[in-house]
C-alpha cells in the first residue's frame, strides 16, 4: 500500500477509496502534498477472501504423462490480511508500516507426548505465514526529490506496484508476473522519488538500493520468486539489488511505466559464503513495462516481463546438490530467461445503463507465463511450465472499497497459442471471494 512513487501509504488507499471519481494524474498530485486525510496518524489495511472449484489435481508434475490428473476438489483462504498504519513526527517525517498476515498466518504449539516418554514437541499449526511487508521513515523535502529508508515495496511489475485487491479484477492476483517474480516484493534499502514536468509531461520516478537475491532458492518451477531473503534474522547485502522505475502520469487516466532490477552477483548472497565460489558471477536482470487506462466507462490494464539469469547452467549443477535439510527447492534446470505478459478490460455496467445498475464491472483478462522460457545452451525446458491461461468474470463494487468478485479460468498447459489446445491436461476453476481496502482510524 506504500508502494507508489508518493510519501506514504496515503497514495493507495486515496485511490481506492475515490477509485471512480479520481484520474491517476489527481490522485498522484493529490498524494504528493499529503496534507489532506489525516492530521497525524492513522490505521487501515485491506484483506482478501477466496474460494474456488477446479477440475484438476494438485500436481502437474507427478504420476501421469498428461499433467494435472483430472478430478475435482474446492479450496477456501484467506490470501492476506493487511494491517497498515502512518503516522507524521511532522510535516517532513513520516513514519509507515505493514503487517501482513498471509493465508492465515502461522503459529507454533508445545505438547508433552506422554506416549512417547514424555518428550516435549513443537509443532507447526498453521501453515501460513506473518511478515513485515513495510516499515519505513520518509524524508520529505520537495515534489521533485524525497527519501525513504527501510523496508518497502520493490516496484517491479504492475502486481508489485499496485498489488492492493482493488487494483486487479480476478479474484487472485495476476498469475503471469506472481508466477515469476515475488509478490508482494519487499526489501530493505533506501529509496529516492518524486515527480518531473508538469501537464502532459509530467513523470514520477523510484530509485532503489535494496537486499539483494539469493541464488540458493532460484529453481524450475518460480525462477527466482524462492530468492527474496528473508529466512534468517539478517539478509544478506554483498550484492545489493538495484531498482528503477518511471511512470507516466501526463494524461488523465493514463499511467505506463517501465521498470529494472539488477543484481550483479545472486550468488554472493548465499546462505554459505563458498556456495558458488567456483561457477563465478551469477547476475540476475529483469525488466518489465505496465500500463492502465482508467475513466468511468473503462479500465484496461497491460503487461509485460523478461527477465535472465547468468550463468544458469553452472547454477543449477549447483543448486542440485544442496543438502537436503535446506530449505530451498531443488528442482531444476533453472531458466536462463523467464517471460509473461497479460491484459485485462472491463467496463462499467452502471455506466452504460443509465445507472439502474450498481457498479459492476464485467472483464476478461488473457495472461501467457513461461518461467522456462530459454535455458542455457542446449538445455531442455519443461513444457508443463509454459502457461496460456483465459479468465473471465464480473467484480461487483458494493462501495467503492469493498468488492466481490467472481471468474472463471482456463489453463492450456505447454502451448505458446492465445487459442487452442495445450499438450498437457487443461486446468479450468471457477472462483469467488471478497476484497477490501480502507483506513479505520484517522486523526
Amino acid at each position: 500500500m506504500h508502494s507508489r512513487p508518493t510519501i506514504t501509504l496515503c497514495a493507495a488507499l486515496l485511490s481506492a477509496l475515490g477509485v471512480f471519481a479520481m484520474p491517476e494524474v489527481a490522485e498522484q498530485q493529490a498524494a504528493a502534498a499529503d496534507t489532506a486525510g489525516y492530521g497525524k496518524f492513522r490505521f487501515g489495511g485491506y484483506g482478501e477472501m477466496v474460494a474456488s472449484f477446479k477440475d484438476y489435481g494438485i500436481n502437474r508434475f507427478g504420476g501421469t504423462a498428461s499433467g494435472s490428473p483430472r478430478t475435482h476438489r474446492n479450496t477456501i483462504s484467506i490470501p492476506r490480511f493487511v494491517v497498515a498504519f502512518d503516522y507524521k513526527f511532522n510535516s517532513k517525517w513520516v513514519l509507515g508500516a505493514e503487517i501482513e498476515f498471509e493465508s492465515g498466518g502461522t503459529g507454533t504449539a508445545v505438547e508433552l507426548e506422554n506416549s512417547e516418554n514424555g518428550e516435549y514437541e513443537t509443532e507447526m499449526e498453521k501453515g501460513g505465514e506473518v511478515a513485515l511487508e513495510q516499515f519505513h521513515l520518509t524524508r520529505l523535502i520537495v515534489p521533485q526529490f524525497n527519501v525513504r529508508v527501510g523496508h518497502m515495496i520493490v516496484p517491479v511489475g504492475l502486481t508489485n506496484a499496485h498489488h492492493e485487491p482493488i487494483n486487479f479484477f480476478g479474484t487472485v492476483r495476476p498469475q503471469a508476473e506472481t508466477s515469476l517474480l515475488p509478490s508482494t516484493w519487499h526489501e530493505t534499502g533506501i529509496q529516492f522519488f518524486g515527480s518531473a514536468g508538469r501537464g502532459y509531461a509530467r513523470f514520477d520516478y523510484q530509485l532503489m538500493v535494496v537486499a539483494g537475491l539469493n541464488a540458493n532458492g532460484f529453481n524450475r518451477d518460480e525462477w527466482i520468486i524462492g530468492g527474496k531473503q528473508g529466512l534468517f534474522e539478517t539478509d544478506n547485502f554483498t550484492s545489493p539489488g538495484y531498482v528503477a522505475r518511471v511512470d507516466y502520469a501526463g494524461v488523465p487516466g493514463l499511467r505506463t511505466g517501465l521498470s529494472v532490477y539488477y543484481c550483479r552477483d545472486a550468488g554472493s548472497n548465499s546462505d554459505k559464503e563458498h556456495t558458488y565460489s567456483a561457477i563465478g558471477r551469477i547476475p540476475v536482470a529483469i525488466g518489465t513495462w505496465d500500463a492502465q487506462y482508467k475513466n468511468k466507462y473503462v479500465t484496461a490494464r497491460a503487461n509485460v516481463t523478461y527477465g535472465y539469469v547468468g550463468n544458469s547452467k553452472a547454477l543449477s549443477d549447483a543448486n542440485r546438490t544442496l543438502s537436503n535439510k535446506s530449505p530451498y527447492s531443488r528442482l531444476i534446470p533453472i531458466a536462463k530467461n523467464a517471460l509473461s505478459y497479460g491484459a485485462e478490460f472491463g467496463f462499467n455496467l452502471k455506466t452504460v445503463t443509465g445507472g439502474r445498475l450498481p457498479v459492476i464491472y464485467p472483464f476478461a483478462r488473457y495472461e501467457y507465463y513461461n518461467p522456462q522460457y530459454r535455458g542455457a545452451g542446449r538445455t531442455s525446458m519443461d513444457k508443463r511450465l509454459e502457461v496460456s491461461q483465459w479468465q473471465a468474470g464480473l467484480n461487483w463494487y458494493a462501495l467503492p472499497n469493498l468488492v466481490v468478485k467472481a471468474d472463471y479460468t482456463t489453463r492450456q498447459i505447454g502451448t505458446a497459442k492465445v487459442f487452442g489446445k495445450g499438450s498437457y491436461n487443461s486446468e479450468n476453476e471457477f472462483s469467488i471471494g471478497v476484497a477490501y481496502i480502507g483506513w479505520f482510524i484517522k486523526k
